[in-house]
């Protein structure tokens, strides 16, 4: 009995085993599954919220409100009453204040989802950014989700903002009709804000384009990618791995360069003595031995000064003046050599000349010669 382990201690070491085995089974099948729980499935939908799943309703009312421009009223009187019809489907109250200038939607206590109010709110914001209800009204779907980009506050000067607005919308509309086209969502550009509506990968995609066009970076480059990564999407093998050896990339150029001055001014090294007081001009008498001259010689030194000057302005007038005299250096002239007219003969050549002109006879051909040439002509012609 000595020899057998004790039982716990057996219980114990079998409690390890199952641990270790059970921590093995684990990591197989996080390699396993790791690329399953990566992609989502084809054509999957997550189940919609019914009243079954919350069947005793909402605890509290909850409202929004928010106001709308004056040049939206006209507008607003006319599909309000669509707006309502909308969201009575969802159990959600909707008032319009034309004297206030509001749109308020409340809950009620038939409201079963609690998510109705969030879209509610958005779809007032949206009617009061100027998106048209047919649009406005696809917020209260689930897959579709709502971005306003405050666009008023990123560039400085009024003029700038203006042109860069512009470039987001392109010639025609045609740059965002292309940004619609790529991201799947409805982009509205009204006034400081930019409205988006769409599926939540769209909406990422349309803010860094519009956030990059206000910092100067051209749209086009952003669609260019867009365009790159939607072909890349369709091949099933590409999904797992990165993109960044496909995708493009621009680098900054700058075209104007700013001109370096003629004149640098250069900081001299600080030093904290001050500087050298300038020589007074006794001091400079002094140091020349003028001072202790007398009055006479003085002056006398000033005239011989003078005269001095006077004699070296002269002298350089009357250089100039003589400038015009002074005649200018002529070309040495070139003598051209003569072409030598007399050529060679070439005696030997005129002898070859003659010679062949003797052998040549002179008239027409006798009779006999005349008719073997025919004879050979007609049998030539016979062949042919």
């Amino acid at each position: 009995m000595g020899d057998m382990a004790d039982p716990p201690e057996a219980a114990a070491a079998g409690a390890k085993q199952k641990e270790k085995q059970k921590h093995k089974n684990k990591k197989k099948a996080a390699t396993v599954d790791e690329s399953e729980l990566l992609t989502v499935p084809d054509g999957w939908k997550e189940p919609a919220f019914t009243r079954e799943d919350n069947p005793k309703g909402l605890l509290e009312e909850s409202s929004f409100a928010t106001l709308f421009p004056k040049y939206r009223e006209a507008y607003l009187k006319e599909c309000w009453p669509l707006v309502q019809k909308a969201l009575d489907e969802h159990y959600v109250n909707a008032t319009l204040d034309l004297i206030e200038g509001s749109m308020t939607v409340t809950t009620t206590k038939k409201t079963f989802d609690p998510y109705a109010i969030i879209r509610a709110r958005d779809l007032i914001k949206l009617l009061a950014r100027s998106v048209p209800f047919e649009q406005a009204v696809r917020i209260l779907q689930d897959d579709v989700a709502c971005d306003i980009i405050k666009i008023g506050s990123l560039v400085r000067k009024r003029d700038t903002f203006i042109k860069r607005r512009g470039r987001l919308l392109g010639p025609k509309g045609s740059t965002l009709k292309a940004l619609e086209l790529l991201t799947n969502c409805y982009i509205m550009v009204q006034g400081n804000t930019v409205s988006a509506l769409g599926p939540f990968s769209g909406l990422k995609e349309v803010r860094k384009v519009v956030l990059d066009t206000m910092k100067n970076i051209h749209p086009i480059y952003n669609i260019k990618t867009l365009m790159i990564k939607r072909e890349l999407a369709k091949d099933p093998e590409l999904r797992s791995q990165s993109w960044e050896r496909f995708l493009p990339k621009f680098k900054r150029k700058n075209l104007k360069k700013r001109k370096e001055p003629k004149k640098k001014n250069t900081k001299k090294e600080y030093t904290p003595f001050p500087p050298p007081q300038p020589e007074s001009q006794i001091d400079k008498e002094l140091a020349s031995g003028e001072y202790f001259l007398k009055e006479r010689q003085k002056k006398r030194k000033r005239m011989e000064e003078i005269k001095a000057k006077q004699a070296d302005a002269t002298k350089k007038r009357q250089e100039e003046r003589n400038k015009a005299f002074i005649p200018p250096k002529e070309k040495p002239v070139v003598k051209t050599k003569k072409a030598s007219t007399e050529k060679k003969v070439d005696i030997e050549a005129i002898k070859e000349k003659v010679k062949n002109a003797k052998k040549k006879k002179l008239g027409a051909l006798p009779v006999e010669q005349v008719k073997l040439k025919m004879a050979a002509d007609e049998k030539k012609k016979k062949k042919k």
